[in-house]
């Protein structure tokens, strides 16, 4: 670089080439990539800091002390900076303006240590004028953001490597814990335990049809003056809340009857009343992620990351920010597009202006809009972006455009009709709205969320003119039934609202929260509704019992207020953490509740009451049913699974009844191979339903007519000798396979696996196709192919598996040669580099030693260094898996008799040599010979 040139320093690639643009010549930009450091592994402390250092990276007994150091993987970087550095005369830290990129800053600023000059550079929008503007007002480090990080990365990291291992030992191996992350579980779970305990109510209504000049429909609300129910008349448990007219069926259904007869209904009342709705305030990072969800079905993850690009592309202003806040700019150029789309009575004669309760550091920044004294129309740029994020910039486009315009106005019209049915007087409603001004509405009409009771809400319809006194026809009387409704589940959009208005974790955090919840099993996703498995139950009942601080909500809160507060400068790092660690006079200290934990019953943890007999536990392979004999207390429970697809809530104690109660899948006949004779039956087995060839029934067994099931004999006495039995041929259902469903024909196919495809023409070597743990594949001696679907295991030919095995393989051979899809610094347990590579049955994690595979669902690009470590670390927890007959052929090493003789076994220890063992052998072998020779000879005497 040539001498006087000014090195500037971005944390994104994308970043650094659009700025560089805007800088020219006289700049050089070049990007760190994120974070260039962080709290050190085990292996890169040395010796000397092990007892202060080892445990957390950080030393707790001298002011919380980190211990940072370079990645592996940003050795490279560090040195390209370093290079450049050399040869500037000035150094600009331009990362981000919140906590996360104020520490980066500083990280670079501490392994760098420049020699020349440094400023701090921030801007909020990524275009010519405000990259301009922003060296020309440059600052200095704010070391209170700076501490307010750190405070939140030690934090984080002694709660989640004091609490998680709990987990693993208590409830599963792989979990884990975190302050934000535990108590979204928690509320996903509370809001599950609601359901749970809800009773619904039924109530009654009667809806019918008005007419004068044109017909429009009305509800009953009133029976001889007294109210009719709602739903939000009652309370969680079925019971209401106040004094109201509850119709049954029967009751309903007179009054309709009656209404019907009566034919006639009067206006007894006209009420209009006008209102004005204002318009929304510009979008802030929590009230984006919730609009994406409802409007755009995005999750908060590929909210926030359609935004970065946004951003860095220089289309919308920095997406992380709490702020509602625009610029004079920003406002002018929303007024003028407002007026320029929709007239001059759009807008307001004021500016609106919008002030948000935040008290944070990242207030400093504006909402998130679009960049530039003038909004680009989402026309105009629609050439130019890809689909997710044009979507997502109309959007913004359009909130921050509306926020600048003129409140709506309407006029809200309710007619009440009175008719005489059957000696009773009964009253119906009807409500109409009509705009008369639609102002904001014209550009914007912001989403809801599910509500509870909607059944209640009266439709928005079109009303005809009436006067009091007016009479109408009334038709088409009806009885409508409703029962009342839970609280709907958490959608991501409605979590992130709850989690912001608790106060709970930083918005910019919520979209990896809750990729992090649902990616450990903690919740699954049933169309956009957020479902909490019986994995999370057990993990929230164990931090509810042993870690209640940590998962309570106002703690939490406080928790996320304090980090604020250290942002601001109104409180120190150590003072803070001392507190949290070690505990005061208002706090139990974290090591205080870890080093008293006590016992913890894991197999009350995992278990959940749901009849008297029967009880949910979470094991290995998921949920199931443990059902006791009430008759024999002794006796060994019944195991009954659940199915992996029924919500929490769903497991009533009716359906619990009806999952003991239903016929076992399992050895249903399905009828005869005529090849052998033998008898094919489909079972469900604990890892998955199968298809098994046994030998025919003999005419005593029995066989259930109505299930087709086999009657088993009585089990012979304990301590009988059995014979061995050939182990019985057994094939996978597939995935797409039913136990009620299969039939004869399929079940012979899946026996028949592997199946031959034919013979390679090249070397002679067989190809078959069959089904694996990870999948359909070909095999062709050692070398396998994936196939696309399990159906192709029947329909593949030939000639289309030698079309595979002509394709590059994704597999051991050309991975040698291959780069990783992603790589990582080194193992903090191998000391290796961590790498992510394609594999055959798919992407996983490696560090040279361990392998593990990636789940499925879950992408490469969400795997973290931690999260990569975490599951190797799991792997080997598990230790390597057994061989096949390893077992078997172990166990008689084990029987106790081998050990009750070992005085006879010493002469054959002297035989310690081949030959002396082999003359062993022969002696007894002649013996033995020579012993069924005289048997036989006896046997031919008598």
């Amino acid at each position: 670089m040539a001498q006087g040139k000014k090195l500037v320093i971005v944390e994104s690639p994308t970043k650094m080439r659009s700025i560089q643009g805007y800088l020219g010549d006289g700049y050089e930009v070049l990007s760190s990539v994120g974070h260039i450091r962080d709290l050190a592994d085990k292996k890169d402390i040395p010796a000397a800091d092990k007892e202060a250092y080892g445990k957390y990276s950080i030393d707790v007994e001298n002011g919380f002390d980190p211990y940072y150091v370079v990645s592996d993987r940003k050795t490279k970087t560090v040195a390209e900076l370093k290079r450049a550095l050399k040869s500037a005369d000035e150094l600009l830290l331009a990362t981000d303006e919140d906590r996360e990129g104020e520490a980066i800053a500083w990280h670079l600023l501490e392994t760098l240590k420049p020699k020349v000059p440094v400023k701090r550079m921030v801007f909020h929008e990524i275009t010519k004028d405000a990259i301009q503007a922003a060296v020309g007002n440059t600052r200095e480090l704010d070391i209170d953001l700076v501490d307010a990080q750190e405070t939140r990365r030690i934090l984080d990291r002694l709660y989640g490597w004091d609490v998680s291992p709990v987990l693993w030992y208590k409830v599963k191996t792989g979990l884990s814990a975190g302050r934000v992350q535990s108590a979204a579980t928690r509320m996903i779970v509370d809001r599950e335990r609601e359901r749970m305990a809800f009773v619904s109510a039924e109530y009654w209504d009667v809806e019918a049809l008005a007419s004068s000049a044109s017909a429009f429909k009305v509800r009953l609300v009133r029976v001889d003056g007294g109210q009719l129910a709602r739903g939000t008349d009652f309370d969680d448990l079925g019971k209401l809340k106040k004094a109201v007219v509850i119709l049954d069926e029967k009751k309903a259904a007179a009054l309709a009857h009656a209404v019907e007869a009566t034919g006639v209904g009067t206006v007894t009342k006209v009420e209009a009343k006008p209102g004005t709705r204002s318009p929304y305030a510009p979008f802030t990072t929590s009230t984006m992620q919730q609009e994406a969800g409802r409007k755009l079905s995005m999750s908060a993850k590929q909210a926030m990351s359609v935004a970065q690009r946004l951003y860095e592309k220089g289309y919308i202003t920095y997406m992380r920010t709490d702020s509602t806040a625009l610029s004079t700019q920003a406002v002018q150029a929303a007024r003028s597009q407002a007026v320029s789309l929709y007239g001059d009575s759009a807008v307001p004669l004021k500016p609106r202006v919008y002030k948000s309760k935040s008290k944070n550091a990242q207030e400093a920044h504006e909402a998130i809009r679009p960049s530039g004294e003038k909004f680009r129309t989402p026309a105009s740029v629609s050439s130019q972006l890809d689909r997710e994020e044009m979507r997502l910039y109309d959007l913004i486009w359009k909130r921050t455009v509306a926020s600048q315009m003129a409140d709506a106005k309407y006029e809200t019209t309710t007619v009440t009709i009175s008719v005489d049915a059957a000696g009773q007087n009964v009253e119906f409603t009807a409500s109409g709205t009509v705009y008369t001004f639609k102002g904001f509405l014209e550009a914007y009409e912001e989403g809801r969320d599910e509500k509870r009771n909607s059944q209640d809400a009266s439709d928005d319809q079109s009303l005809p003119i009436v006067a009091v006194g007016d009479e109408l026809r009334m038709s088409d009387a009806e009885a409508k039934g409703h029962r009342t409704t839970p609280k709907p589940r958490y959608t991501e959009a409605s979590l992130v609202k709850a989690l912001e208005e608790h106060g709970i974790g930083r918005p910019s955090t919520f979209a990896s929260i809750i990729g992090t919840v649902i990616d450990r099993g903690y919740a699954t996703k049933r169309g956009q509704a957020l479902v909490p498995t019986w994995l999370a139950f057990s993990v929230v009942r164990l931090l509810e019992e042993h870690f209640a601080d940590l998962i309570d909500y106002d703690f939490t809160a406080a928790l996320e207020d304090d980090l604020d507060a250290i942002a601001r400068g109104e409180q120190k790092r150590v003072e803070w953490l001392k507190s949290f660690y070690y505990g005061s006079d208002s706090h139990v200290g974290l090591r205080q509740v870890v080093d008293n934990l006590g016992e913890i019953d894991a197999r009350a943890l995992n278990s959940t009451p749901i009849t008297e007999t029967a009880t949910l536990r979470f094991g290995k392979y998921g949920p199931y049913l443990e059902v006791a004999n009430p008759d024999a207390p002794d006796e060994k429970p019944r195991i009954v699974n659940v199915p992996e697809d029924l919500a929490p809530d769903e497991l009533t104690a009716e359906k619990a009844q009806e999952l003991i109660d239903a016929p076992v899948a399992g050895d249903r006949v399905l009828g005869e191979n005529p090849e052998n004779g033998k008898i094919i039956v489909v079972k469900d087995g604990r890892f998955g339903p199968y298809v098994q060839e046994n030998d025919p029934v003999s005419d005593d067994a029995a066989v259930d007519e109505t299930t087709g099931e086999v009657v088993e004999a009585p089990k012979p006495k304990r301590g009988a000798k059995k014979e061995a039995a050939p182990k019985p041929r057994t094939g996978s259902l597939f995935r797409s396979m039913s136990v009620d469903t299969i039939d004869l024909e399929t079940a012979l196919q899946l026996l028949s696996l592997p199946r031959v495809v034919g013979k390679d023409p090249e070397s002679g070597e067989e190809i078959t196709a069959q089904n694996g743990r990870y999948g359909p594949y070909l095999k062709k001696g050692t070398d396998s192919r994936s196939l696309e679907s399990e159906s192709q295991i029947f329909d593949v030919t030939l000639e289309q598996a030698l079309e595979i095995y002509a394709q590059p393989k994704y597999g051991a051979g050309s991975r040698r040669a291959s780069s990783a899809l992603a790589e990582f610094e080194a193992d903090p347990v191998s000391g290796k580099p961590i790498r992510i590579r394609d594999g055959r049955f798919g992407a996983y994690v490696t560090d040279g030693e361990t392998n593990v595979t990636i789940p499925r669902g879950q992408q490469v690009t969400d795997i973290t260094f931690e999260i990569a470590a975490q599951m190797l670390a799991d792997k080997r927890a598990k230790g390597p898996a057994p061989k096949r007959g390893a077992a078997a052929k172990k166990a008689p090493a084990k029987k106790a008799p081998a050990k009750k003789a070992p005085a006879k076994k010493a002469p054959a220890k002297k035989a310690t040599t081949d030959a002396e063992k082999a003359a062993a052998r022969s002696a007894a072998a002649k013996k033995a010979a020579a012993t069924r020779a005289a048997n036989a000879a006896a046997k031919a005497g008598s």
